[in-house]
């Protein structure tokens, strides 16, 4: 039986899920702009939501094209979590495998820098994808969306993402490449200032010394008595 994201299992999904139901209808990368609403009504002005808050209930669904990323290296991701399309798509579980598996080789060393920027700006990307095609491999497009979350500890480490395709699977595996990306930096001034707010709470204990100056002085007066 194979594992679906966050634990549901594929036999019997479509008696549970409406969007596969009227997947012949729907828009194909509709659920993409149901996980980025997701994610933005977690967010609490300029903080990252936490990667405990994601509920699968919240992108009920989206959960097919669903994954949740974990940075590893400088430009490396791989999957702690992936819904059944990204699973389809690579014809075998995918946990523990780099994001970049996903990707030919042109396409790992563009994703490599647009993955970094994720985490260090920190930054949402939306890339544009087509597969590779051949024997057994017909045309297939996709979207890739890809939000930076915080961990426990609040570094952010983690990103939720979501893979829409509009087309056949065919043979698997199939790797993209990457025909267009776009990144929107999100602002850090806020979670700057917060910081200096925090920063100056110790300059506040460390005036109450200065006040104290004189009973300082008759400590060490009395004790040279």
């Amino acid at each position: 039986m194979a594992i679906s994201f966050f634990g549901g299992n594929r036999e019997g999904a479509g008696d549970r899920d409406p969007v596969q139901i009227l997947s012949g209808t729907r828009q194909p990368f509709a659920m993409l702009a149901e996980v980025r609403a997701y994610w933005e009504a977690l967010r609490d002005g300029p903080t990252l939501p936490r990667r405990a808050r994601i509920d699968p209930r919240g992108i009920e669904g989206a959960l097919e094209g669903a994954f949740i990323v974990e940075r590893i290296a400088p430009g490396v991701a791989r999957f702690r979590l992936a819904g059944m399309e990204v699973v389809d798509l690579m014809g075998m579980e995918v946990r523990g495998m780099p994001l970049s598996a996903l990707f030919d080789p042109a396409g790992r060393r563009a994703l490599a820098g647009a993955l970094e920027q994720v985490f260090a700006g920190p930054a949402v990307l939306d890339l544009r994808l087509a597969a590779e095609r051949g024997i057994g491999r017909p045309e297939l497009t996709g979207r890739m969306l890809i939000l930076p979350l915080a961990d426990d500890e609040g570094q952010i480490r983690l990103a939720l993402g979501c893979l829409a395709t509009a087309g056949e699977t065919g043979r698997t595996p199939r790797r993209f490449q990457i025909t267009a990306s776009t990144e929107q930096t999100l602002d850090p001034r806020p979670v700057m200032a917060r910081s200096a707010e925090f920063a100056e709470a110790p300059a506040g204990f460390a005036s109450a010394p200065t006040t104290e100056r004189p009973y300082l002085r008759l400590v060490r007066s009395d004790t040279r008595r």
